[in-house]
């Protein structure tokens, strides 16, 4: 079965525990070329591809304090071209016998980067820097530096407090650089990435969504045959409709989408949705009330994990059910002499690729942010197998990919609603009442938006129950009653996020609205957080 390394040249990114790390990963596809990002704690031994270049990530570590993370280190004699960012220039150091040592102060900000010229002639810069001009503008976050190059190195830019700012060696493809080319503040820093994924690592600029739409077309009929029928999970977002289609693209009929209402969808999700596939894109699909069973489980729940791991699981015994459902259908029209239908034996999900590195970490479990409904909340006795077309694409690709799909621009634009809807923004126990406030307030919320034109400004933005009560006056009475919370941010990709600045005079709008058309509501405020120090969600 074709693998997508087999289909695109592959750079390969080993995390250090970075925040940037993702960043580095899309700097790469900008230049159309894939990139996977996987734990630094892989082995090279256990890789079922060969990429074509690796690129060791920063760290909050130090290369020599006790417990730090190490790399294979197999990665140097893997015979492909390495580029270590900062703790990743390091590292390599470290393993090839240089010298590593505190800085006197941290170096954090702007730098000028002086790039050392080789030799007059056509090429008097090493190639990482080719057409770069003398000195460029980077971005420094570190508190150690090289002290002494490992042997066969030599230096290629420096900066006033960094004589070691880039370094390459004399015969190997090794490069390291301590400033982070992957933030935007590095001016030049996606050219720097760009020379080394396709000059140095000879990588094919071919990853775009024009031809992943083939490619994974292919794959999805080899995996499926030619009688294989899958179920598909929607939710009416982004991500499970581009999944739908795509699906529907390549095996027609034999998928079957299936959207549950569980209980905890935005208000008349359920009817939307139903039209909005089937009439708009002509996708089959079956609409399961489960609400009933949904609100029940979660019943006294308020502990978000467990929230997650109860609708994931549900989710799944739903799922199964209407498998059943479907192949029984098709026993009985076997039997009335109709031809054999396939069984099924796949189930879609829109899983993207910030679910998946959200979900790992080289320091194992503990370490993970929050579970995934798409990742981790499946169970393990599960029967259906999993089919997630999308799991390589982060959500700018993915919108691409619907728009090629020819899907309605209002659909691939939509905000991201999270698999576990609404539960995971009512903070606290889940109860019909209390999902009713949140879908009123929410509804309000997005319709002010989209009235003052900003709603393709904002990544997304959503309301939040929060499990509190406060004092207020309507009228002449005293109320006591909860409190919401507004949350919009601006994103390229969700691994990070600002929070989205609005006119004073909509916020005003929807506050006033909220408070006089929601029962139960009194008190309005925004969230001002960015990701990271928080996520996107509250829970």
């Amino acid at each position: 079965m074709a693998e997508i390394h087999d289909q695109f040249d592959t750079v390969l990114i080993l995390d250090f525990g970075s925040q940037y790390s993702h960043l580095i990963t899309r700097r790469c596809r900008e230049h159309n070329v894939y990139a996977e990002l996987l734990p630094c704690t892989a082995k090279i031994a256990d890789l079922h591809f060969k990429p074509k270049g690796i690129i060791l990530s920063g760290s909050p570590y130090s290369v020599y304090d006790s417990g730090s993370p190490h790399v294979d280190p197999a990665v140097f004699d893997f015979g492909v071209p390495i580029l270590g960012i900062c703790y990743g220039l390091q590292e390599m150091a470290w393993q090839l016998k240089g010298e590593v040592q505190k800085c006197d102060h941290r170096e954090y900000g702007f730098s000028q980067l002086q790039i050392n010229k080789i030799h007059e002639g056509d090429s008097p810069v090493d190639a990482l820097f080719r057409g770069l001009g003398e000195e460029m503008q980077v971005w420094m976050s570190h508190g150690d530096q090289l002290s002494a190059m490992p042997p066969n190195f030599h230096i290629i830019a420096h900066t006033n407090s960094a004589p070691y700012a880039a370094v390459a060696h004399d015969t190997k493809p090794f490069y390291g650089i301590q400033f982070h080319p992957e933030v935007t503040h590095s001016l030049r820093g996606k050219e720097v990435i760009g020379r080394f994924v396709l000059d140095i690592c000879g990588c094919k600029p071919t990853w775009t969504m024009g031809e992943f739409i083939g490619k994974e077309i292919a794959r999805i009929r080899e995996i499926c045959g030619p009688k294989g029928r899958v179920i598909g999970a929607v939710s009416g977002g982004v991500d499970s409709t581009v999944a739908a289609k795509l699906m529907h693209e390549a095996i027609g009929d034999r998928f079957q989408a299936i959207m549950v209402d569980n209980g905890v969808l935005r208000l008349n999700e359920a009817q939307q949705v139903n039209e909005m596939l089937n009439k708009n894109l002509g996708v089959n699909l079956t609409v399961v009330d489960a609400s009933d069973l949904f609100l029940s489980r979660l019943k006294d729940v308020e502990d978000p994990e467990q929230k997650r791991k109860i609708i994931g699981n549900t989710f799944i015994n739903v799922f199964e059910q209407e498998a059943a459902k479907i192949e029984a259908a098709a026993d009985e029209e076997e039997k009335q002499g109709a031809e054999a239908k396939g069984r099924v034996e796949w189930l879609l999900q829109g899983t993207l690729y910030p679910d998946v590195i959200e979900s790992i970490s080289f320091k194992g479990p503990s370490a993970t942010i929050k579970t995934h409904h798409n990742v981790g909340g499946l169970l393990k006795d599960m029967k259906l197998k999993l089919i997630e077309p999308l799991r390589e694409l982060f959500k700018d690709e993915v919108r691409a990919l619907g728009r090629l799909l020819s899907i309605p621009a209002p659909l691939v634009q939509r905000h991201p609603f999270p698999g576990p809807g609404l539960a995971i923004r009512i903070l606290g126990p889940v109860t019909r009442e209390q999902v009713r406030i949140l879908q009123l307030a929410d509804h309000i919320y997005i319709e002010e938006i989209r009235k003052a034109g900003l709603y393709d400004e904002i990544s997304q933005a959503f309301a939040v129950l929060l499990p509190v009560r406060a004092v207020g006056v309507m009228g002449d009475a005293r109320t006591y009653e909860q409190v919401i919370a507004l949350r919009a941010v601006q994103s390229e990709d969700f691994m990070t996020a600002d929070w989205y600045v609005f006119p004073a005079e909509v916020l005003r709008r929807i506050s006033s609205r909220i408070t006089n058309e929601v029962n139960g509501i009194n008190r309005v405020t925004y969230d001002i957080s960015s990701k990271p120090p928080a996520t996107v969600e509250w829970l």
